[in-house]
């Protein structure tokens, strides 16, 4: 029994004469390429045509590999966007002034980042949102204000601790003459450093008492979560 694209095999043979890739023809003729393959097996490509045709080919992969990284750029946009939505909502529901929450979440970040060996409430980190965040906790739930916190920084032997206490005290609003001992780890030594690395600043106030409240009220949270279940 023919095949129902019996017809079109000699036009399929011509198109593939022409230099015409298998693809190509199934696009135009709608035949399947299973019945292509076998119809066109036999037809020699001259070398100028099988140049053609590998061109086609390797800038066929590259559009592919291009459409591919788009979707999955579009698809994290949409998952990102999908976090900070619901991030949006949880935050909707907590009263951020409660200073108990306060409280708790400076706990919990501390017991992660926060120095618990210090005779001082300390915490380093290169990210000056956490240390921002750590500052303000301080201020508004135990009055220490920016003039009696002090800074000390750990850098990388390329940085220029001039430069990076200017970029420390202006993100944090601590003044420059609070920032005390600068560190360079001479291990980094020919070693190039990113742009956008500032260091590590380490903060610290001298009130000893709230690390210790910190880091019970956090550890004696933690046993709470964990025994609920029980």
């Amino acid at each position: 029994m023919q095949s129902k694209w019996f017809e079109y095999k000699p036009e399929s043979i011509q198109l593939r004469k022409k230099g015409l890739s298998i693809k190509d023809i199934n696009k135009r003729l709608g035949i399947p390429l299973s019945t292509l393959s076998g119809w066109l097996k036999k037809v020699e490509l001259t070398k100028e045509q099988k140049v053609v045709l590998d061109g086609k080919w390797k800038q066929a992969l590259v559009d592919a590999r291009i459409k591919a990284v788009l979707w999955h750029n579009e698809q994290k946009k949409l998952r990102l966007e999908q976090a900070e939505k619901q991030a949006i909502e949880v935050l909707s529901k907590i009263d951020i002034n409660n200073v108990n929450i306060l409280d708790l979440t400076l706990s919990l970040l501390y017991l992660g980042e926060g120095s618990k060996k210090s005779g001082a409430t300390s915490m380093g980190n290169s990210d000056p949102q956490i240390l921002k965040f750590f500052i303000t906790i301080l201020k508004n739930n135990y009055g220490i204000k920016k003039e009696d916190i002090k800074c000390e920084l750990h850098l990388r032997a390329d940085q220029d601790p001039e430069e990076i206490r200017e970029y420390w005290s202006k993100e944090l609003g601590v003044p420059i003459k609070n920032f005390t001992k600068t560190s360079l780890d001479i291990r980094t030594l020919g070693r190039p450093t990113y742009s956008h690395y500032k260091g590590v600043c380490m903060v610290r106030c001298g009130n000893i008492a709230i690390q210790r409240k910190l880091v019970y009220l956090s550890r004696v949270f933690c046993e709470k979560v964990i025994n609920m279940g029980d």
